[in-house]
């Protein structure tokens, strides 16, 4: 969920059907704005974290009021490495107002990737707060992952059909990932917009996907102006609908007949309560996208029992689309579904799979992955923290881990079994944790969020893997009770793992990376580490701790928003897991300090100020492959 991982944007009057356009003109149809506000239950609880942060007023409630407590002078630094964990953006720790604690700090929402033709290029890309607001950041490594150097993504002015030339300045972006075609080009997907009235007396809501290109670079700069996908021109802030959730990936087979396609899928939020995925494809290097085409569709498996429109078919309510594709071109792309009928108490949802044959023109209709349980409501287990959305609670009588979660789907193809098919996801309900072991769905919240006993107690979510050894025609067992999970270590049985990534090597061995509560008292305080998973037969699996040490509770953003996912990337030799990571402290100007001869202390947060302790910075470690 950016995860701030996922894209917004609005577009214009017309409904979906505008959507057959690569660049849709803006409305000037006298309406309410259609934003955040206007979501139903449902979309809300699908809306991505970085969406919801930014409209719904979250962040400027919080910057009204400067938390209370002490603070204490320090002469703490800048740090570059936690044992061999590594920084990846390269900016030090600016000083905040502590009441805008994240502003100008904060990065999180990460992805990776590694250059197929020398495997000591690395990527990785992030939301950046370090200009006071989000933005599109991105960092390479030229020597496998031992030093980075940050580049700058020219995401703040950009130009397009729909804006008539040179014209548009964005004030925000995020939600970015990267990949790498077969000739050395690196691309980097950043969603660009504009928060009209909820942050200024400025009514744009213009908003915009943009791809851009690194040639000849290895990432250390970018196309200017980056190339649209989808743009829509709303500077009288008619805000119709909104785009969120993208991700990019990129065909770098050279068998393929596909060969370095770039394809970008999203989510539509319809004003009429839908929520469809789309996609765009380039087949030129980035340089021009195709209209949209409609993923999910019409399918037996998705019953409208919302009663919601069926415009573009009957799977009408979706989010957290992830496209990859496999060595003959073939292009899948799952995601999560909210169609299928449940009775209370069960409140289980099902991920879904649809794949294209065409280089992306057209979709079969969509596969059942597997069933899966989101995480809970957390203001019903965490003292009535991050009300209207889901977290991960910590076990026992503390209220530390607030931020708001989600369990979302990340696939891939074996290049050495092409045919095998790979998608991970988290599940609540699982093998380790269900009613067997006390921990029972109870329905859903006023909020459509999920209920269950057992939360503090017995529960625990697990990332599943479902394998499918017929090119997606068919997964394996659906039950998510039974399923098998990729955290299959003794520790991991009873504690929470979440936010996954997954990869393969171009030898074949599955990597999956993920947030990990299994190490020390992680699963009892809210802390967490990163564990790297690995095998050679999507079976059994070796795991690898990643972090030297915990990280606790993210405190910026009020300690509600820490991103909605992390990536991976691998070579034959080595997993790259790159992560946002709260172990840095967090720095401010000392309140009452500075004079006309004396400048400002520095502060830290802390033991005298826990509600501002820490920091959000990239890491990752070179994790080897055996």
């Amino acid at each position: 969920m950016t995860r701030l991982r996922r894209t917004i944007a609005f577009l214009a009057a017309g409904s979906l059907v505008a959507l057959t356009l690569n660049v849709v003109s803006g409305s000037t149809a006298a309406a309410a704005p259609f934003g955040y506000a206007q979501l139903n239950t449902i979309q809300k609880r699908l809306a991505s974290g970085l969406l919801t942060s930014e409209l719904s007023g979250v962040q400027a409630a919080a910057r009204q009021a400067a938390p209370a407590g002490t603070f204490r002078s320090t002469t703490a630094t800048c740090a570059d490495h936690f044992g061999n964990n590594v920084k990846v953006n390269q900016n030090c720790l600016n000083l905040s107002d502590p009441d805008l604690q994240g502003r100008a700090q904060a990065q999180n929402e990460t992805w990776a990737a590694v250059d197929p033709n020398d495997a000591n290029h690395v990527i990785s890309s992030y939301n950046d707060y370090r200009r006071g607001d989000g933005t599109c950041g991105v960092s390479y490594s030229q020597n496998a992952g031992k030093t980075w150097a940050d580049a700058t993504t020219p995401n703040g002015f950009t130009r397009g059909t729909a804006f008539g030339g040179a014209r548009q300045y964005w004030q925000a972006g995020g939600d970015t990932s990267v990949a790498w075609d077969t000739r050395g080009n690196a691309y980097l997907s950043c969603q660009t917009f504009m928060r009209g009235l909820v942050a200024s007396a400025n009514p744009d809501q213009s908003s915009a996907f943009y791809v851009f290109r690194s040639t000849g670079t290895n990432g250390a700069s970018w196309n200017f102006p980056g190339r649209p996908v989808v743009e829509h021109n709303d500077v009288a802030g008619a805000g119709d609908f909104l785009l969120d959730k993208q991700l990019l990936t990129v065909d770098a087979s050279r068998t393929s007949p596909f060969r370095d396609r770039v394809y970008v899928t999203w989510t539509t939020f319809a004003a009429d309560g839908t929520s469809y995925i789309y996609e765009a494809h380039s087949a030129d290097y980035g340089e021009t996208f195709s209209a949209p085409v409609l993923v999910s569709s019409t399918s037996a498996l998705c019953d409208n029992t919302m009663g919601l429109p069926t415009p573009q078919g009957t799977c009408n309510t979706n989010q957290f689309s992830q496209p990859f594709t496999a060595p003959d071109g073939t292009l899948y792309v799952t995601y999560a579904n909210f169609n299928n009928a449940v009775v209370a108490p069960e409140n289980r949802n099902q991920m879904l799979l649809s794949k294209s044959t065409d280089g992306g023109a057209s979709f079969s209709p969509p596969v059942r992955v597997g069933y899966y349980n989101d995480l809970p409501d957390c203001a019903t287990y965490q003292n009535g923290a991050d009300p209207g959305r889901a977290c991960i609670p910590e076990k026992g009588p503390s209220f530390n881990s607030i931020f708001r979660a989600t369990n979302y789907p990340i696939g891939a193809v074996d290049p050495t079994h092409p045919n095998r098919v790979v998608v991970t996801y988290g599940s609540y309900l699982n093998r380790n944790s269900n009613e067997t072991t006390g921990c029972t769905p109870a329905g859903f919240s006023a909020a459509a969020t999920n209920l269950y006993t057992g939360v503090k107690t017995t529960c625990n979510n697990d990332i599943l893997l479902s394998v499918s050894t017929n090119s997606g025609a068919s997964f394996g067992s659906s039950d998510a009770r039974t399923a098998p999970v990729v955290t299959t270590a003794s520790g991991q049985a009873r504690s929470d793992q979440f936010f996954q990534g997954a990869a393969y090597t171009p030898n074949g061995a599955l990597v999956v990376s993920y947030y990990d509560r299994q190490y020390g008292s992680d699963n009892n305080t809210g802390f967490s580490d990163i564990t790297v998973s690995q095998s050679r037969n999507a079976s059994t699996f070796r795991h690898d701790r990643a972090t030297s040490s915990s990280m606790p509770p993210p405190t910026q953003f009020n300690g509600t928003f820490y991103g909605d996912y992390a990536g991976v990337a691998a070579t034959n030799r080595t997993a790259y897991p790159v992560w946002s990571d709260t172990r840095p402290v967090d720095l401010f100007r000392c309140p009452g300090t500075g004079t006309t001869t004396t400048p400002p202390k520095v502060c830290q947060g802390g033991a005298t100020n826990a509600s501002v302790a820490n920091d959000q910075d990239i890491y990752t470690v070179g994790v080897p492959i055996t």
